[in-house]
């Protein structure tokens, strides 16, 4: 799931990991599940838990199954820390595991990090010291809050999506236990083959593989596949630059128009590029005007003398003027200002004066047409409405 590489495994061929134990209340339940069906698997132990269970990391040993290490108090920041505090909390997980052992020897050199949190600090220390990071292939989700019907439904269906590889569980859980029956029923069933991984000895020298062996997705020798070619590698025999042409070489004349071509002196300080050895075109001077426009004459902006009476001067009103600029006509005919008149409760009403044009009737002088007698008002009754107290 994490790096290009994984176990030299067949197609077909599974291997058992379990995590975070041991719980003697769920772990020894996957130790005969296991036993019940002849299965070896690899189990990789917390610090803290061999070390409150110590009789169970040797019931692993006894059983012949691999125990690694999973850290000492499996921290989900591996990819945070420094390649010391990474070996702190390692080395602390180893110690506390042979610690448990009978026979120290018995922990294979197999580290897994906890939330499979790489970084290249902890590769690094690992690498260092000569300790082989496991990731997994494909998971089973048992460590959420799901039905065991569900972790056997994931790990059936990844498995046969991959068609090989490793099997991350945790033996902490009950979901597991209730999952594992069935997982190895149908892996038997299906033709699937249980692989029991070991550190290499010199009584037990290591299984013989290739590079390609372990490559998650291996070259095919019988499906062609497309690469890309790759680039020739030679030199040239010459590498004298081409002469850059002069610029007579252009025609760069259009009719009166033409372009003046100047090389700009450049400084060659420091930070400075190097002048081109193209030229530069410099700014465009006209060459000749002789081709102008001609003025249009005053006969075109002339007006007739009849068309000005059509012009027609808008009507002017005090708001076309800003404060202090109204002119002397307008303010002679506004001088006689109108009567006020009081209105309801003698609150008294002014009319607003607009400006008349000079020679212009004032509005009061003209004639008002006469109106129609009213007709008679009719009595209306309202009906009064009066607060009482409650």
């Amino acid at each position: 799931m994490q790096y290009p590489e994984t176990l030299p495994l067949q197609d077909h061929e599974v291997v058992l990991t379990f995590d975070d134990g041991p719980v003697p209340r769920n772990s020894n339940q996957v130790l005969q599940i296991l036993a019940d069906n002849c299965v070896k698997a690899t189990f990789f132990t917390i610090g803290e838990q061999a070390r409150a269970s110590p009789e169970g990391v040797r019931k692993l040993v006894a059983a012949g199954h691999t125990v690694a290490s999973h850290s000492q108090r499996h921290p989900l920041n591996f990819n945070k820390m420094t390649e010391e505090k990474a070996g702190q909390e390692i080395e602390a997980g180893i110690a506390s595991i042979k610690a448990a052992m009978t026979d120290p020897n018995a922990l294979a050199p197999f580290f897994r990090i906890p939330g499979l949190m790489s970084a290249p600090p902890v590769e690094a220390y690992a690498e260092e010291h000569g300790i082989q990071i496991w990731s997994t292939d494909f998971l089973a989700d048992d460590w959420h809050h799901i039905s065991s019907a569900k972790v056997y439904e994931l790990a059936m269906k990844r498995l046969e999506a991959a068609g090989k590889g490793i099997l991350l569980l945790h033996d902490i859980h009950a979901r597991t236990v209730g999952a594992l029956p069935k997982i190895l029923n149908d892996m038997k069933a299906k033709g699937y083959r249980i692989v029991h991984v070991v550190p290499a000895t010199a009584d037990m020298p290591a299984t013989p593989t290739e590079p390609e062996d372990w490559q998650v997705h291996p070259t095919s020798e019988t499906t062609p596949v497309a690469r890309w070619p790759r680039l020739p590698n030679f030199v040239f025999t010459e590498n004298e630059m081409l002469p850059a042409p002069a610029a007579l070489n252009f025609d760069l004349t259009e009719g009166n128009l033409s372009l003046a071509l100047a090389s700009a002196n450049r400084g060659h300080g420091r930070g400075v590029p190097r002048e081109a050895p193209w030229p530069r075109p410099a700014a465009a001077l006209v060459a000749g005007t002789d081709n102008s426009l001609p003025a249009p004459a005053a006969a075109l902006f002339e007006l007739p003398e009849k068309a000005l009476a059509t012009i027609q001067p808008f009507p002017i009103s005090m708001h076309h003027f800003a404060a202090g600029e109204i002119p002397a006509t307008i303010k002679a005919a506004s001088a006689v200002a109108p009567r006020a008149r009081r209105g309801h409760g003698g609150r008294k009403i002014s009319r607003i004066a607009h400006g008349v044009p000079a020679g212009a009737a004032h509005p009061a002088a003209r004639p008002r047409p006469r109106l129609a007698a009213p007709a008679a008002k009719r009595s209306l009754h309202v009906a009064s409405l009066k607060k009482r107290r409650t």
